[in-house]
């Protein structure tokens, strides 16, 4: 298992309400909702009052009588989700994308081309806000779980880096809903028990959880509790190349690598006259 933060969780803010407000900047700043019967996402500005994904539309609107509702623009949101995954396979062509607006990276493998990995989380956050004009959350931790808790600690338009060293000092005082799989039932069930932070989870006995939660469940919450996640990066083979190959072009080490191989080949077919050309 890793000993060092290197995993990226990247997760766009409040991803279709923040491309509504790009098309149109008269919305900034503003309450909207992307939808109508049904939210489908809303603006930080709505969720202030209480607007949330999935919410009757009615209701919404009670919770707050200036919000604008927009139809949507879902080519847009597939596109710039598309730019954004790009930016990130930039610095990395381990990419695992979990959603449109979401990826992990590992970018153990290229810190000797672009830096620490908070250096590569920022110069990510840089590039989709200056080249998309969108706002974007990272987390950098040890594994996959801690990262994308870091990215929603992170929220809005941050960035957290968990030390290896106080992880679990980190993780055991936020709340239990932030873990990978805990939604509402399952929030209830813990409330029950007295269980509301990761912290005190973790003292919970397996067989506990398990017979709380089902074998599967509280077994696998178990082992997020104290961080034990071995789920490693499983990036698509083709984007992988592809990300491989951009990643080398626009590394700063690109020309000098050239140059050495180049100067490398002139050295051996001196050497080797007959073999200078296949």
């Amino acid at each position: 298992m890793a000993t060092t933060a290197t995993i990226l969780h990247a997760d766009l803010d409040a991803f279709y309400a923040s491309v509504e407000q790009l098309l149109d900047p008269s919305l900034r700043g503003k309450p909207i909702a992307v939808g109508g019967g049904v939210v489908l996402a809303a603006s930080y500005e709505a969720k202030a009052f209480g607007v949330r994904g999935g919410m009757p539309g009615r209701q919404a609107s009670g919770l707050c009588p200036q919000l604008i509702f927009v139809s949507g623009h879902f080519r847009e949101y597939q596109r710039l989700g598309d730019a954004a995954i790009k930016v990130i396979g930039d610095f990395t062509p381990l990419v695992e994308r979990i959603s449109i607006d979401e990826a992990f990276a590992d970018v153990a493998g290229c810190t000797h081309l672009f830096g620490a990995p908070a250096e590569i989380a920022r110069a990510i956050r840089q590039r989709v806000r200056t080249e998309l004009g969108l706002p974007i959350s990272v987390g950098v931790a040890r594994t996959k779980h801690l990262a994308k808790i870091a990215s929603q600690v992170a929220k809005p338009d941050g960035l957290m880096v968990v030390d290896p060293d106080t992880e679990l000092k980190f993780l055991h005082r936020l709340p239990v809903e932030l873990m990978w799989g805990v939604g509402p039932v399952t929030k209830a069930r813990l409330a029950e028990i007295g269980v509301l932070t990761i912290g005190q989870l973790s003292k919970i006995p397996g067989w506990s959880l398990e017979r709380l939660l089902g074998p599967a469940a509280g077994e696998k919450l178990a082992a997020l509790a104290w961080n034990r996640d071995r789920r490693e990066i499983k990036p698509d083979r083709q984007e992988r190349n592809r990300q491989l190959a951009g990643s080398l072009l626009k590394s700063k080490f690109f020309d000098q690598l050239c140059s050495t191989l180049l100067t490398e080949s002139a050295a051996a077919c001196a050497q080797n006259p007959g073999r200078a050309e296949p």
